[in-house]
């Protein structure tokens, strides 16, 4: 057995035909840039996730970064962000000469702990980037009530949950990443939407924002070679918009086959008292981007290695929580409040987790996971 965490080649095979017909078009018509393939793109995923505009771009990290310059905040001014989460999220707003304040997760979720937010403000705060981790949202109607208390922009960081449902408490129901007022997203081959190559895309219902960013992501222009502000290049090009084209109306079926996937998971683990399954948080569908588990008492190196020895692909997200990466240093955070971050890092072991997983590789998978956790 060879089982990889994520089996792209087998994906691929099934769209082969579309897929190839649809790059081989963008290099007849030529249109490398720019093409029809990214204006259609722009326009169906506007739709499917129902916001005014999508403005797609190189990457995910430009996507975040180019969010955050498009709020014209000033070096100093604090961004609050998660603690457990790829680095992405707060390297942009340090890049930016922001200052990045990472907060403690809910242990359950992973995603950041709203309470962890609103104790973290200061007259400093300018904007929260909550991160929907490992395929479900935040708790968007804490974050959100929070932002407008203190007067904060929100840029939602989707990278790992595009498709994921929001239902609020208030009665409406939206996507991961139209909540706040900016959202993000990645197109990494690896994600539950991904192309083949580098790609990303930033959202909003609001018409400012959006002539904004969309002048940032072209060099600052609205008319061509007039230069309104200091923008960046960072473009989707056509044959990956070609790619997404083929895959964004099998999103719900990719990500419903995810969730069947991770049922089986549940089931096979429900009983084992040394695991803890993900928690699906009520208010949010979940996307399964990673299906990560929780070890109680378990040699999680001694785990990785008889599944790799089995065939078996695992991986640890994250092994190191932001505030201790060198990186980040100079902020000088407390390690004491980061409790639960610690203790994830520690302990969190993510499985093979795809559109392409049937019951077999599933029981192969949970059965080999099983025997070494019962030794």
């Amino acid at each position: 057995m060879n089982i990889p965490m994520v089996d792209l080649k087998s994906q691929y095979l099934k769209i082969k035909n579309e897929v190839d017909t649809k790059i081989a078009n963008v290099i007849d018509n030529t249109e490398f840039i720019n093409g029809t393939e990214v204006k259609l793109f722009k326009q169906e995923l506007s739709e499917y996730l129902d916001v005014r505009h999508v403005i797609p771009c190189g990457n995910g990290t430009d996507a975040l970064q180019i969010a955050l310059m498009a709020l014209g905040l000033q070096p100093g001014d604090e961004v609050i962000s998660a603690d457990f989460t790829f680095i992405a999220t707060v390297e942009t707003i340090a890049l930016l000469k922001l200052t990045p304040v990472m907060v403690d997760v809910d242990p359950h979720t992973f995603c950041i702990d709203p309470d962890r937010i609103e104790a973290a403000i200061t007259p400093k705060t300018k904007a929260i980037i909550p991160v929907h981790l490992f395929g479900q949202t935040a708790d968007m109607d804490r974050i959100m009530e929070i932002a407008e208390k203190h007067n904060l922009f929100v840029i939602e960081d989707t990278a790992q949950a595009i498709g994921s449902d929001f239902t609020s408490s208030k009665g409406w129901t939206k996507k991961a990443g139209t909540i706040g007022h900016i959202g993000c997203t990645s197109f990494f081959p690896s994600k539950n939407l991904g192309c083949y190559g580098d790609g990303g895309a930033i959202f909003t219902n609001d018409d400012n924002l959006n002539e904004k960013i969309s002048s940032i992501v072209n060099h600052g222009m609205k008319v061509r070679y007039y230069h309104d502000n200091i923008g960046v290049n960072s473009r989707l090009d056509t044959i990956q918009a070609a790619v997404l084209r083929v895959k964004l109306p099998l999103l719900d079926k990719y990500n419903a086959a995810r969730r069947s996937a991770a049922d089986y998971y549940d089931n096979a683990f429900k009983n084992c008292d040394k695991i803890i399954t993900p928690k699906r948080f009520e208010k949010s569908t979940h996307t399964f981007h990673q299906y990560t588990l929780i070890l109680k008492d378990v040699d999680r190196v001694g785990l990785q290695k008889h599944l790799s020895d089995k065939g078996i692909a695992s991986a640890v997200y994250y092994p190191v929580a932001l505030h201790n990466q060198k990186a980040f240093q100079e902020f000088k955070y407390d390690a004491g409040d980061f409790p639960v971050t610690d203790k994830l890092c520690e302990t969190v072991l993510s499985l093979p987790m795809n559109t392409e997983l049937d019951n077999d590789t599933l029981k192969y998978i949970t059965e080999n996971v099983l025997e070494f956790v019962a030794k």
